[in-house]
């Protein structure tokens, strides 16, 4: 569900653009009772030049989120010794044989979403040395297009991923676009609960301060950010 706030003028800079978003974050906590600090943003990258990456590191952002492997590959592997404090997190699908690219390239995969992708991703981060951070991708909706473990069987897949050694922090999701999201985010906060999961990546550019509502931790902002993108693809981040 869409956000009644303003947003930033079309003519906006990149560098306004992030501003007011950051703003909105900040009311958005205070609202809820909760410290802005809380809450991180991650700014979508997919599809954006050099030069919207360049204004958005110039802001100061560091937590940034890519939706295919190569794409991100393009954009970050230049970069990413030479940024300080770099976070890249995947937040699209992710194919079994790219789980070694994933875990040489991102700090954290955020759509673990089946058995056999954890098997990929706890077999490449064990060959690689080091221990990998993911979230379990929730499809709340049960939409057929969409990746995500269905509720139901989101607790077996869960403990699957643990017990293979791979560092689950929480659960990401994408609401339906024709449905008001906060039931979806409130589902969402649920299963965390129940396996005492911190991390709650929901909310995109329309509904980031419904989100954090609900408890949001990091929320995946894009076109609020950089403008409008190419609608045709499946949503998978913003």
């Amino acid at each position: 569900m869409a956000s009644s706030s303003p947003e930033p003028a079309s003519g906006s800079s990149i560098a306004d653009r992030f501003a007011a978003v950051r703003r909105r974050i900040g009311a958005a906590c205070r609202a809820a009772g909760r410290d802005p600090g809380e809450v991180m943003l991650t700014a979508v990258t997919k599809t954006q030049p050099a030069e919207a990456l360049a204004a958005a590191l110039a802001t100061g952002q560091r937590v940034f989120g890519e939706n295919r492997v190569q794409e991100a590959q393009a954009h970050w592997s230049e970069l990413r010794d030479s940024v300080a404090d770099l976070e890249l997190r995947l937040i699209g699908p992710l194919q079994t044989n790219k789980a070694a690219d994933a875990v040489a390239l991102f700090d954290v995969v955020e759509t673990l979403d089946r058995a056999k992708l954890a098997d990929a991703l706890a077999a490449a981060a064990g060959k690689a040395g080091r221990p990998l951070r993911v979230l379990v991708q929730v499809n709340t909706g049960a939409e057929p297009q969409k990746a995500g473990v269905l509720p139901e069987d989101a607790d077996v897949l869960i403990r699957y991923a643990r017990d293979k050694g791979l560092i689950v922090e929480g659960l990401m999701c994408i609401p339906p676009a024709d449905e008001a999201a906060g039931p979806h985010f409130a589902l969402l906060r649920k299963i965390a609960g129940r396996h005492g999961l911190k991390v709650l990546s929901m909310g995109m550019s329309g509904d980031y301060e419904a989100a954090i509502r609900f408890g949001a931790t990091h929320v995946r902002v894009g076109s609020a950010l950089f403008g409008e993108r190419n609608r045709s693809e499946t949503p998978s981040s913003d």
